[in-house]
């Protein structure tokens, strides 16, 4: 009896661990995590939706393809102006083409409001800002280029209450990723 529960565990644990090691597939997606348990459909897709060329030296491709997941499909709109190139509107029945010039260089108006630049830094720093100032914009809305005093110490358009819902490893990989990207000017 004491044979055959030890078989049947040994069993058991040599399928649980095939299970965790093999790709699982879903309506015919790659779900297989990668080492930080993101899934691979995840961060592939990011890194082939970034509309630049992206510099990856020194840097964690699944960071930079999360990275750019999230910013691809939730900041872009507001932060590239304006979003798209000439004849790549797809509110126009256009196949999409994302500015790539002024990509995430900020400059878009919204009342008083203008949209920042968060493109790296000559010190390679996305927006100009240290890891954990970042994320303290990301959590609290603090502006720390004091862009407009008379609405007082936070960012009054950007949805931050929404972004601080983000997790610690997502703002990293957002952070990663704009590290990775070229940097460019606002269009005046």
């Amino acid at each position: 009896m004491k044979r055959t529960l030890m078989i049947a565990v040994v069993i058991a644990t040599a399928v649980f661990g095939i299970v965790q090691v093999g790709a699982v597939k879903a309506g015919g997606q790659d779900l297989q995590a990668s080492a930080d348990g993101l899934p691979a459909k995840i961060w592939k897709r990011g890194l082939a939706i970034a509309p630049v060329a992206l510099n990856l030296t020194g840097k964690n491709k699944v960071l930079v393809g999360e990275g750019s997941y999230i910013v691809n499909t939730t900041c872009v709109d507001c932060h590239t102006n304006p979003v798209y190139a000439g004849g790549g509107n797809p509110f126009f029945g256009q196949t999409e083409r994302i500015n790539t010039q002024n990509y995430l260089a900020g400059g878009a108006t919204f009342g008083p409001f203008k949209s920042a630049n968060i493109t790296p830094d000559s010190a390679g720093l996305p927006a100009g800002l240290t890891f954990a100032q970042f994320v303290e914009v990301m959590r609290t809305g603090k502006d720390f280029k004091n862009r407009h005093p008379q609405f007082g110490p936070v960012l009054q358009v950007m949805p931050w209450p929404a972004l601080a819902k983000l997790t610690d490893d997502d703002l990293e990989a957002i952070y990663e990723y704009l590290k990775a990207i070229p940097h460019a000017d606002a269009t005046p």
